[in-house]
């Protein structure tokens, strides 16, 4: 259900007329000492909440709680918006332009999406009626680029949605791509996969979350024994480029169900928007600055530069009694509060919760067998624009699994020349760098042995791999302007190269062991993608969902009467259920899918 911006601030007004306002702040417990009270803003509430976490789950988190009338505030080591911000290139500024736009990687808002868009309406931006949601747009089209083959061009068909303009000789080319690729892939091959994926489809949530979370991905499509091309396109392309992570270890439940997602968004089922979508700025200028502008117009505080360092657990009050933060000094001290949202990501959260809080709850132990990897973007600056194409382009044969897409033409209000940078740039390929631990085409070494600038060339050079090699020569080095690699990933070409912004992956079991946001520490509730949700990936969409169902848990328990938040389920067909209810019983009897003939 949607929620329209009036409709919440009369909410609001209405929740915090009947719950009233109880003052609560920080204050000094042990030897440490107490870090300042947060003010109370306008929206005040009968009990204070520490979001731990600036990232889009800790300000989903922030903004249910402070329309509910709660008294937030945010912890956040480094910068809001965690790893869907927006970021500036140091020293790229000239003449009185902004700096140049860089990111932790390109964001991505397909049309499966429902709980984040909905956030989205409901964040003020001047001129839009439907808030920052209307700043997303629809790249025309996505390709598979083959290195050595003509790139594979697919239309994203959408109601209103204008598709990419094609001369004759790009018709050509696509032509040529569409028949290349059919015949590479053997059509008993595709048709064995479209059978998989039947099966998939019709298979029961018992048969999805037992026998396909222990099957790998590569394994459901025996991939083995399939062609090169099925291998590249179907098994690797479909999950190592997109979810980031590997064919021979991804449980076939998250693949297939994000499949399954995409494949109702492509025919209109169930979806919010159209199949790919992006923002129409840099996603600071999008997205997050009228995001926590809004947030601190209903009274949320904010501590950037603050690190949480422990959870404080007193086992004999059976609570979390403070938190140990760090301020940018690096002077400690313990915070408290009522409530506590961790909505770190896993692998920083984790380090937070000592021993007794993990016997506390066995769920937060278990967490410790969730996996990350490596996925970070590059950005490279462009003084012409390169003729590639209106959306992403997926590389599936270079070595490093790139992804990409040319930002600047997706933002029409901005001259990227005139506004960014020195003048000379015209636009910023981005590219998202998913494959760490192989080697390169230039100088033969995995990503994470190469310096940086070692990376920007191995990359530049499969990029050009990828889009020079059937006969025009799209990406010139004399172009090339400038470059930005995620300053999250240090120590590259040392023995201990290191990356502060990891992203979940998903092996057969990790279902298992994803955590409820609800954790059985009356006062401690769990937000991030790694927390189980009805979408299980590495996803924004994630984030906010498991935001809400913390915040949810948090309204249970302290009895409020404030409308809880909806969280918006994947899309289920309709015409599959009785299939599914069919295969229930079949699982229960010990038999296989009605379709699965091996």
């Amino acid at each position: 259900m949607e929620r329209t911006g009036t409709s919440r601030r009369g909410f609001v007004a209405g929740a915090a007329a009947v719950t009233g306002a109880v003052a609560t702040g920080a204050v000094a417990t042990g030897a440490l000492p107490a870090a300042a009270a947060p003010a109370a803003g306008p929206a005040t509430g009968p009990y204070s909440v520490a979001v731990l976490g600036g990232g889009v789950a800790g300000l989903t988190a922030a903004h249910e709680l402070a329309e509910r009338g709660y008294r937030v505030t945010v912890y956040e080591r480094r910068a809001l918006g965690g790893k869907a911000r927006s970021m500036d290139v140091p020293d790229s500024a000239r003449g009185g332009r902004r700096p140049l736009p860089a990111e932790h990687g390109f964001r991505f808002i397909p049309g499966i999406y429902h709980n984040l868009p909905d956030t989205m309406r409901r964040i003020p931006f001047p001129g839009n009626a439907n808030g920052v949601w209307d700043n997303l747009v629809a790249p025309a089209e996505m390709s598979f680029a083959r290195t050595g083959l003509e790139d594979l061009r697919i239309p994203l068909p959408w109601p209103g949605h204008r598709p990419a303009e094609l001369t004759l000789d790009e018709i050509r080319r696509a032509l040529t791509a569409l028949l290349d690729t059919v015949r590479s892939i053997p059509f008993h091959e595709t048709a064995y996969f479209a059978d998989r994926f039947l099966v998939f489809l019709t298979s029961c949530d018992e048969r999805r979350n037992d026998t396909w979370e222990r099957t790998p991905w590569w394994e459901f499509l025996r991939a083995e024994r399939m062609s090169y091309d099925y291998q590249r396109i179907l098994a690797v392309g479909l999950t190592r480029n997109i979810v980031a992570t590997k064919a021979e270890e991804a449980s076939t439940r998250t693949v297939a169900t994000l499949l399954e997602a995409f494949a109702f968004n492509a025919l209109g089922r169930g979806a919010d928007g159209p199949l790919d979508r992006i923002l129409d700025l840099p996603t600071n200028e999008a997205w997050i600055d009228p995001w926590v502008t809004h947030l601190k117009g209903l009274g949320v505080e904010f501590r950037v530069g603050w690190t949480v360092r422990e959870l404080d657990y007193d086992a004999g009050a059976g609570r979390v009694a403070a938190v140990v933060v760090e301020d940018p000094q690096g002077a400690r001290s313990r915070v408290t509060a009522d409530h506590y949202i961790s909505a770190m990501p896993v692998e920083h959260a984790r380090r937070t919760w000592s021993a007794a809080l993990r016997a506390a709850d066995p769920q937060l132990a278990r967490c410790d067998r969730l996996e990350t990897d490596w996925m970070t973007g590059i950005q490279f600056y462009l003084t012409e624009r390169a003729p590639l194409l209106a959306g992403h382009a997926n590389l599936i044969d270079s070595p490093w699994s790139l992804t990409a897409i040319q930002q600047a033409r997706h933002w029409p209000s901005r001259d990227f020349a005139a506004d960014y940078g020195d003048g000379t740039a015209v636009d910023c390929l981005s590219v998202d760098i998913s494959e760490w631990d192989r080697p390169g085409i230039l100088y033969g070494k995995t990503a994470k042995q190469c310096t940086r600038t070692e990376v920007a060339r191995e990359v530049w050079a499969q990029l050009k791999a990828a889009f020079n090699d059937t006969g025009r020569t799209v990406l010139k080095d004399s172009t090339l302007h400038s470059w930005f690699l995620d300053p999250g990933v240090d120590g590259l070409g040392t023995p201990n190269p290191t990356n502060e912004d990891q992203l979940l992956i998903h092996p057969v079991g990790t279902f298992h062991n994803r955590p409820q946001a609800a954790t059985r520490v009356p006062n401690l509730y769990l937000a991030g993608d790694y927390v189980a949700v009805d979408i299980d990936l590495a996803t924004m969409e994630g984030a906010n969902a498991s935001a809400r169902q913390a915040v949810n848990a948090l309204l249970d328990r302290t009895g409020s009467a404030a409308a809880r938040c909806t969280v918006q389920p994947l899309f289920r067909a309709p015409e599959l259920e009785g299939l599914k209810r069919h295969d229930r019983l079949r699982y229960r009897l010990g038999l296989r899918n009605a379709l699965d003939v091996g």
